[in-house]
């Protein structure tokens, strides 16, 4: 079969969330079909590491898509063209988009619909756009996956579409996440936390993730308990952060919260691993990656009882209410003080992240384009 599959988002030393799904599941996906060409359609110049394997054709189309306008263009202009071209016989889309005017098999991957529930957290023109085109590309695929339970109801109950057209394929970890010694989180503690202890926050500073309540939590704990706890706050500012920056300002404890901004893979596994532990406490998420890094680095999770987070977490966090700081506080303050409970989350952990694992997520979306092609 000639399989089109849309990649603009594999771009190098810029993945993120989707962006691994897409690397980690083709990757596999392509080599373990080598019968199968797999036609890679990218919006700009790309990286020979995400060309995995001679079954692999790349193509690069415009316009660069990257707003409303230029989504449009790239997904109803340049991909039907393309589709028409390589002579496709399915399209496989990793991010949510697809083109509604081909005819070709679909296979799209909706993480989740959070827009719906937080239009608010958005620019207006984005949402105006998903609130559009996301119900007819979830109607138009010929078969959804998505990467949680939650996810798979919550897309079936809004868009009106049947629970048997859409399969769980679960996210994975990269194998870069894992303990490391003491003496190397030492040095990781002295180059991020001036070598004191640190809470950790990965994901990007978009307002569903709940920084600003996160950031009064850990001035809450800080006045609770004196301690020299400090709080690292890793990801890209998305659209406007003015709000975090105002609440900084305004806080007592300020000068103990660092903002990284990106950090590589191999550096934030370290960082992650040297963690006291994981706050990650978003008021929606789909699945939440950061959960599972924190699990095989075997550092103890703080995260909201909200949504996807419990399916993936299991018994390996302490939940909180997102909406209080001062339970997020509460929680903090039981991780550091209360060893027992670090130790029976983290023999939790060890068996909870057993359920996820990127070959898995592979097969289970190869099986999910097996079922759209029988």
């Amino acid at each position: 079969m000639n399989i089109a599959v849309n990649t603009r988002l594999l771009l190098e030393d810029r993945l993120e969330g989707i962006g691994w799904f897409t690397y980690e599941t083709l990757k596999r996906i392509t080599q373990n079909n080598p019968q199968h060409t797999f036609h890679f359609f990218f919006d700009r110049p790309y990286s020979d590491k995400f060309i995995f394997g001679k079954n692999v054709v790349p193509h690069v189309l415009v316009p660069q898509s990257r707003h409303p306008i230029l989504w449009h263009m790239f997904f109803e202009w340049s991909i039907p063209f393309m589709l028409k071209k390589v002579k496709a016989d399915a399209f496989i889309s990793p991010d949510g988009y697809i083109c509604k005017s081909t005819n070709v098999k679909t296979l799209n991957v909706i993480h989740d619909i959070n827009f719906e529930h937080r239009p608010k957290d958005l620019p207006a023109s984005i949402a105006k756009y998903y609130k559009k085109n996301m119900p007819k590309f979830a109607r138009k695929a010929t078969r959804l996956a998505t990467v949680s339970q939650f996810s798979k109801e919550d897309i079936a109950q809004i868009y009106t579409i049947p629970l048997e057209k859409i399969d769980v394929v679960y996210n994975g970890c990269n194998d870069l996440f894992k303990p490391i010694s003491e003496a190397d989180s030492v040095k990781v503690r002295y180059k991020y936390a001036a070598g004191r202890q640190f809470f950790l926050y990965i994901g990007s500073m978009h307002p569903r993730k709940n920084i600003l309540n996160l950031m009064r939590a850990f001035d809450v704990f800080k006045k609770m308990t004196s301690c020299d706890m400090k709080l690292l706050l890793i990801g890209n500012a998305m659209w406007s952060n003015k709000d975090i920056q105002s609440l900084y300002h305004t806080l007592i404890y300020r000068h103990d919260i660092h903002f990284l901004g990106h950090v590589k893979t191999p550096e934030l596994a370290k960082i992650m691993a040297s963690a006291n532990a994981l706050t990650f406490v978003p008021y929606f998420e789909g699945f939440g990656i950061p959960l599972l890094e924190a699990m095989n680095c075997e550092v103890p999770i703080i995260t909201s009882n909200t949504t996807s987070l419990p399916e993936v977490a299991g018994q390996a966090a302490l939940f909180v209410n997102p909406d209080s700081a001062d339970a997020i506080a509460n929680a903090m303050i039981q991780i550091y003080k209360v060893p027992h409970i670090r130790e029976k989350l983290l023999e939790a952990a060890r068996v909870q992240r057993q359920k996820f694992s990127w070959d898995k997520t592979a097969e289970l979306l190869w099986a999910s384009f097996e079922k759209m092609m029988a």
